[in-house]
Parts: structure tokens; C-alpha cells; sequence
């Protein structure tokens, strides 16, 4: 059960009473993008919830220890997942360290006495931990096959799906997408000439990068489009809302969680599909047709190439193939 904090009851001076001085450092001093400040402040929630658990509330980032970090570090090796109700993964436990270590250098620059930032010593991630989960080709189409698309929110659906393996969206990019960034004369004119439409996007920290949507990816979208009667703003809305109109209708990260989440139960897909998978797959499907590193690396808007190379699956598929094609096969002449 999430445990909340009474934010009148906590110590200014104490660690958890810091936390609103450090987001508003990231995102004033540093210029962190509004969604690195929110994850910031997710992942520390979490810390400062169990330090209230147990009796923490009020420690001072002096009164901070090896061994109170140790037993966090327990805690989360510990801890189920709210979605998939499994153990935490080793790359999520970081997310949570790397945000209290931010926290731990905030204090340093501020001289506040604390626990030195090197402290936060992370878990050691194994290939196991870095492999990436991606789809098929026949995976990707049985879970774009789901939706039904003679309902709004069944066109909505598979417009998004389709977007998401078309441009490699992160799913925080999908939801920020406006109606007025696209047209229907603009939409039709690419389907007749059967090209992609590129858009400009702020991305990741601020980066702008171009992506493609397919003509297949256009097809569903005007499609959608054409069916909407409202004037709101966002291009993916949320139709729960007995009405919409009377709140913000933006379509959320968490709903598109869950609408993906029912598609792939649907298809009966053997692995636990999320819109990174399909991020994943998209960038996955780029390198098997031939598409080089430094371009998967552009189109998905990665700052360093070294996060691209997660994908070397890929290569080194490819690299056997080749081996065996052009030296494997020699006969030994013992």
C-alpha cells in the first residue's frame, strides 16, 4: 500500500523536507525537462515514504548512513512491482539509487552536510538485467490486430499502436502530441503520394529530433482523426470521463499502460509487451532490414550511441550469419 506523507508534518531541515528545494534545482539550475524533474520526484517519494515507515521521517541528510541506504537497497531488492506484481528489476532499483544519489549531490553543492554521493553504490546489472524485450514482425501484427475499430476509442487504439512501431515513440512523447501538429489535407496528401510525414519533436531533455510516421501509421491516423466530433486539444484523448470536456482530456502515460496491457493479454502474447517493447521492436525491426547503428541511434533519439548499442543482439546475429556464411562452412582438413 502507498504510503503518503503530510507534507505540513515534515521537518524543513530534514532530508525528505529538502527534496521540493532539489526539484526546484533541477529544474531551474540544471534545466532538467519538466518530465526528468516529475521521475525525480516519483523515485524519491518512494524513499521518503519508507523512511516514515520507519521512523525517518524527520532525519537530517547528515543522520543518513551506510547502513539506513543498505537496508533501502534491501527494501527495493524486495519489493513487487505495482503492475506486474514481481520483484523489482535491477535496472528499476537504479532508477530509485540514482535519483537518491542526485539528491546526495544536490546537498554537496549546497554544502549541506550529508552522506557523500559515491555512497549510493548501485546494483551490478548482468546481460541478463540489459536485454531488451522486442516483438516479431507477427507478434507486432497480432497486437495491432486487436483493437476494435468500429468504436472512437478502438480507432484511437490502433492509430496509437501503429504510430508507436511507425516512429519509436517513447510513450511520454505519444501523449504529448496535439491535434493542431497535424492536418487532414497534409495526412491525405502524403497517403496519396504514399510517403512518410516527419514531424519535429522535443524529446528526451529537451532534444529535438525528426520521426516518420508510415503511410500505414498515416492510414489509421486519419482515420481516427476523422472520427473525432470534440475540439480538444490533444490528439489522444481519454474517453472514460463521462465528460470529457469538463477536465483535461489528454490520453495519460498510465492509461496507455493499460489500454497496451489488454491488447497483448488479447493476443495471447507469450512475453509481458509494454509501448517500450514496441519502441524496441521498432528499432529491433530497423537494424534486421539493414539500417545501421548511428541511424537507429538518430531515429530514436538516443544522446550517446553506447545506449544504442543495447540493440547488438541484432548485429551480433547478423555477424554469425555472416561468419557462417563466408568462413563457417570450410571443411577441416584434419
Amino acid at each position: 500500500m502507498a504510503h503518503k506523507n503530510n507534507p505540513a508534518k515534515i521537518n524543513k531541515d530534514s532530508l525528505a523536507g529538502r527534496v521540493t528545494g532539489f526539484l526546484e534545482y533541477c529544474e531551474v539550475e540544471k534545466g532538467l525537462s519538466p518530465k526528468t524533474v516529475e521521475n525525480y520526484s516519483r523515485f524519491l517519494k518512494k524513499f521518503t515514504a519508507w523512511l516514515d515507515i520507519n521512523s525517518f521521517k524527520n532525519l537530517k541528510p547528515g543522520e543518513l548512513s551506510d547502513k539506513i541506504v543498505w537496508d533501502y537497497r534491501l527494501y527495493l531488492s524486495r519489493a513487487k512491482g505495482s503492475r506486474t506484481g514481481q520483484n523489482l528489476k535491477k535496472t528499476t532499483q537504479n532508477y530509485y539509487l540514482i535519483a537518491l544519489r542526485a539528491l546526495m549531490e544536490y546537498f554537496s553543492i549546497k554544502d549541506i552536510k550529508s552522506l557523500a554521493p559515491n555512497k549510493i553504490r548501485l546494483p551490478k546489472l548482468t546481460d541478463k538485467d540489459k536485454a531488451i524485450k522486442f516483438l516479431s514482425l507477427s507478434q507486432v501484427e497480432d497486437l495491432l490486430s486487436q483493437p476494435d475499430t468500429n468504436t472512437e476509442a478502438g480507432l484511437r487504439d490502433r492509430a496509437m499502436l501503429e504510430i508507436l512501431f511507425s516512429t519509436g515513440f517513447r510513450v511520454s512523447e505519444l501523449v504529448s502530441l496535439n491535434v493542431n501538429q497535424f492536418s487532414v489535407p497534409v495526412i491525405e496528401k502524403f497517403l496519396k503520394d504514399g510517403k512518410s510525414f516527419e514531424l519535429s519533436i522535443s524529446g528526451k531533455g529537451g532534444r529535438i529530433r525528426v520521426v516518420y510516421f508510415s503511410p500505414r501509421a498515416l492510414h489509421w491516423l486519419a482515420k481516427y482523426y476523422n472520427k473525432r466530433k470534440d475540439n480538444e486539444k490533444p490528439l489522444f484523448i481519454n474517453y472514460r470521463s463521462p465528460a470529457p470536456h469538463s477536465r483535461e482530456a489528454r490520453l495519460s502515460i498510465r492509461s496507455v499502460d493499460r489500454i497496451i496491457a489488454k491488447y497483448v493479454k488479447l493476443a495471447g502474447l507469450p512475453i509481458s509487451a509494454t509501448p517500450h517493447s514496441l519502441r524496441h521492436s521498432f528499432a529491433t525491426d530497423l537494424l534486421n532490414q539493414g539500417a545501421g547503428l548511428r541511424d537507429v541511434q538518430e531515429l530514436l533519439g538516443h544522446k550517446n550511441i553506447s545506449t544504442t548499442q543495447i540493440y547488438t543482439h541484432v548485429t551480433n546475429k547478423k555477424l554469425r550469419e555472416v561468419h557462417e556464411k563466408f568462413h563457417g562452412t570450410r571443411k577441416f582438413n584434419g
